[in-house]
């Protein structure tokens, strides 16, 4: 193909399908909407409520991931994938995710700029996921002729580090504005942001990225509701994007089933970008509570 590029074949082969799943789940349901969680992670402006704490559960594999910064290639385990949510007040909230265990079963291995700091034994290498820290505050409540918008701000820490070979060990800063609005029966989602990432190699700049992120929920029954999204981030910088910061990309598309206060989904992965998973799948509970009373 004239004017094409191997990653243009790659991206255009793996966002057809992806798009076609997400056209035929969504003309199959019907019903009320449900607000977003997971397998999503483009985030909802509205709040989990004041004193209510939300917990959750699960599990993604990922298949042909491709770390830059050490060279490795392989299929990446990560589980438990754990979050927390507490509502301060009815427009606030905290925020904490992260993983005692991920674990790469390499297939290949690539130079790379970080390569010789991997230290492994055979064709496996093990390490915790990165915890991200942060809060969300709702600005506006959905009406009927506006939607819900919230700003939130995060803080991914370096928890996991350079020897494993599967993290940066950077300390990355996010913000971003979050709109929400049901329409009939389907809740539509946006997420506009911007992310600050250290440079892993050099340590002495940053590159600014673009993030962004657009889901759909929506009812088949008062149990059962289909979600799908693509959520990623592009890279601002004018010239090549530094080791470990370039641009991401991601569709996911999945079901969930609740029961009670109690929800367990479902989901597959499909990367849109060399380094993100050709193909994947996640799966996890879901479960809120009313904890505390907040006073005043």
């Amino acid at each position: 193909m004239s004017g094409m590029t191997s990653h243009t074949v790659r991206v255009a082969g793996r966002v057809l399908p992806g798009l076609m799943l997400l056209v035929g789940l969504f003309c199959l349901a019907a019903g009320p909407a449900l607000a977003q969680q997971r397998p999503l992670v483009t985030q909802d402006p509205e709040s989990v409520g004041a004193g209510h704490v939300l917990v959750e559960a699960g599990f993604d594999y990922g298949i042909d991931l491709f770390f830059p910064a050490s060279g490795l290639h392989g299929n990446l385990l990560r589980l438990p994938m754990l979050g927390l949510v507490v509502g301060v007040s009815d427009i606030a909230e905290i925020q904490l995710t992260g993983g005692p265990y991920q674990r790469l079963s390499v297939g290949s291995r690539s130079l790379a700029p970080l390569a010789d700091q991997v230290v492994m034994n055979g064709d496996r290498t093990t390490d915790v996921v990165d915890m991200v820290i942060g809060a969300k505050v709702r600005l506006l409540s959905e009406s009927s002729s506006r939607p819900a918008v919230a700003f939130a701000f995060a803080t991914k820490l370096p928890n996991s580090k350079h020897p494993n070979g599967i993290g940066l060990n950077t300390i990355d800063f996010y913000t971003s504005l979050s709109f929400g609005k049901t329409i009939q029966s389907i809740r539509f989602v946006g997420n506009l942001g911007l992310g600050i990432l250290p440079d892993p190699v050099a340590g002495r700049s940053q590159n600014d990225v673009l993030t962004y992120g657009g889901s759909i929920a929506r009812a088949v029954t008062d149990k059962i509701d289909v979600v799908g999204e693509l959520n990623g981030r592009a890279s601002l910088r004018s010239g090549e994007a530094p080791i470990g910061t370039e641009s991401r990309s991601m569709i996911r598309a999945g079901a969930r089933y609740t029961y009670g206060a109690a929800r367990v989904d479902a989901g597959l992965l499909l990367g849109l970008t060399t380094r993100d998973p050709s193909f994947g799948f996640t799966a996890g509970v879901t479960y809120m509570f009313k904890a505390f009373t907040p006073k005043g």
